[in-house]
């Protein structure tokens, strides 16, 4: 069949039943839907929706952990041709109110009731937002029920229903409409039709393999563009999926034991920091059969890139010694990995591939639905350090200034109510302008180098990219977050967050006494600890770029601080405003 639309994906997950085909793990416990039951519950909301008025073109909010109900409601909005505007579960009530305002939504569904308690507030200054409708706990008699309105329509032949409906929707309609974080301004509402993601999926899916027969574990937010792509690449190949939340998933992914799953550097940050932590407090001979065996399959995996065999004698005890033993903290069972959102370091990508783990890196935005390029697992079709190969449906190309433009069918339609935001994107050719600045190689891989709005320009004229150096920055297991400073000023210095568990363990190794992680973060033997991972990172530096002064900031940058966006990313505007007496007093003294 010719997919059009992502219903025409969710066909196919129907044409290959299974008994337990959607899984939901959660601290505790899990629960398994039917093939059947998914798509009977789908249909039966899509009617119920219908009933409630729903029509095309309306607007339905969807504020959700990952669960099988995400989709049910993703596919019964897109059933009737309407469109899905899908809420972070960290946003405020302001901000929800501010999406609810600007979507003009009449309908949101959500799961408990302390997010409704959000939209409750966003109904004062939202006159429209007449339908409220909860998953699952107590609500007040105003708010719809979610399962009752679904075994209200059971007696209706929604199945069919459902299929009639689809077929009328057309690729051009409008599926979704998502909000950008606003790192650097107000939110906007990204477009995006059928068409946009069909194509972004269907071109993805060949760097991607995935097989039917595999378990796949989505734990990156439903509501991440990535997560929502890679989502329908899996109902493209009709595996079996297991959804947790992004927040419990380090308890339950050995448990899970998932095939393929999709997070952002951080998350792969992290697991690296957890096994080099365990590694380094491990007795000397251990630590020395670990790097032993971490340097045999760093070797192997760039045989693998090159098409040559790996299968030594050396390759194999070091995998049944030591590398099945790490892969096992990931369930033991994965294949492939994919990592988007932000650069990922690329020792922290070594070290996966080394494991036995490969870690296709891709690239794109909101606005591109989102892939525009990914390293693939075939070789030729992978290089460490990049992004990746452009998709093949896209025209992608390198603007005079080094900025990455692309055009091609799954760019976004616009910016939605504003056509002004979206002609300050898109050039007289057609081309969406990125804002990254990169460079594409003889072999056609990309490489971002940063952000074209986060350049440095120093006051004597020098352009500094941030990114890479705050990656080395971060190679310590000492530092969670690095953030550099210095546009239109004498020199970088940089605020440093640091890794509260690392730096706390070492304080106590060294006899240092505490009671905080601010007295701690004052402490003079702690600027020397880093003061040494700065002379380090200096030594590699141009003079201009190097890192002249630190400050150790008493607490770790977070979502719920407001220093980082949903995914992960600085927020850099909120930090320089947040921490400015300490950047001044830095370039004062």
């Amino acid at each position: 069949m010719t997919e059009k639309t992502i219903l025409d994906f969710y066909r196919h997950e129907v044409d290959n039943p299974r008994e337990k085909h959607y899984l939901h793990y959660y601290p505790g416990g899990s629960r398994s839907l039917s093939t059947e039951e998914f798509f009977k519950r789908t249909s039966a909301f899509a009617s119920a929706l219908h009933e409630l008025g729903v029509k095309k073109k309306d607007r339905v909010m969807l504020l959700c952990d990952n669960r099988p109900e995400w989709h049910i409601v993703d596919l019964a909005v897109a059933d009737l041709a309407a469109t899905l505007v899908p809420v972070y579960g960290t946003l405020t009530p302001e901000q929800v109110a501010y999406q609810a305002k600007d979507s003009d939504a009449g309908f949101a569904v959500v799961e408990n009731a302390e997010q409704m308690e959000k939209f409750l507030k966003a109904q004062q200054a939202c006159p429209n937002l007449k339908r409220l409708i909860q998953m699952e706990g107590e609500h007040s008699k105003k708010i719809l029920d979610f399962d009752e309105l679904i075994n209200a329509s059971g007696g209706q032949d929604n199945e069919a229903l459902f299929w009639d409906r689809a077929s009328e929707v057309s690729s051009d309609d409008l599926l979704t409409l998502i909000y950008t974080s606003g790192t650097t301004g107000e939110p906007k509402g990204v477009m995006l039709t059928h068409h946009n993601l069909v194509e972004n999926v269907l071109a993805s899916a060949d760097r991607a393999p995935v097989s039917r027969d595999w378990l796949a574990l989505e734990f990156l937010p439903l509501c991440h563009v990535l997560e929502r792509m890679v989502g329908y690449i899996l109902m493209y190949r009709a595996a079996t999926k297991a959804y947790c939340s992004v927040y419990h998933v380090g308890d339950l992914i050995a448990d899970i034991a998932p095939q393929v799953f999709t997070g952002v550097p951080r998350f792969y940050e992290k697991v690296h920091d957890k096994v080099m932590e365990a590694v380094n407090g491990a007795p000397a001979i251990r630590q020395s059969l670990f790097h032993w065996a971490t340097g045999v399959g760093k070797k192997a995996a760039y045989r693998r890139f090159a098409g040559k065999s790996n299968h030594g004698f050396s390759f194999m005890l070091a995998d049944k010694l030591v590398l099945s033993k790490v892969r096992a903290a990931l369930g033991g069972r994965v294949e492939v990995c994919i990592s988007g959102g932000a650069p990922l370091p690329v020792h922290v990508n070594e070290f996966f591939h080394s494991i036995g783990v490969y870690v296709i890196e891709g690239y794109g935005l909101t606005e591109t639905s989102p892939v525009i390029a990914v390293n693939g697992t075939k070789p030729g079709t992978i290089k460490l350090g990049t992004v990746g190969l452009p998709l093949r449906n896209l025209d992608v190309k390198i603007a005079p200034d080094g900025e990455l433009i692309v055009k091609g069918p799954s760019v976004m339609k616009g910016y939605w109510k504003k056509p002004e935001k979206t002609e300050e994107v898109f050039d007289e050719q057609g081309y969406f302008h990125t804002g990254d600045i990169a460079v594409i190689d003889q072999d056609g891989f990309i490489k971002i180098t940063d952000r074209k709005k986060d350049l440095i320009v120093t006051a004597g004229g020098k352009n500094v990219a941030p990114q890479p150096i705050e990656s080395v920055i971060k190679k310590s297991r000492y530092v969670d977050t690095a953030v550099l400073i210095g546009d239109r000023r004498r020199f970088i210095i940089a605020l440093v967050s640091p890794n509260e568990e690392e730096l706390t363990r070492w304080a106590k190794n060294q006899g240092i006494a505490f009671e905080s992680l601010e007295q701690l973060t004052q402490h003079p033997k702690v600027h020397e600890l880093y003061k040494g991972v700065f002379d380090e990172v200096n030594a590699g530096l141009a003079r201009y770029e190097q890192v002249k002064k630190f400050a150790i900031l008493p607490v770790t940058l977070s979502i719920e601080g407001g220093q980082l966006t949903p995914t992960l990313k600085v927020k850099r505007r909120v930090v320089e405003k947040e921490f400015k007496d300490i950047i001044e007093k830095l370039y004062e003294e």
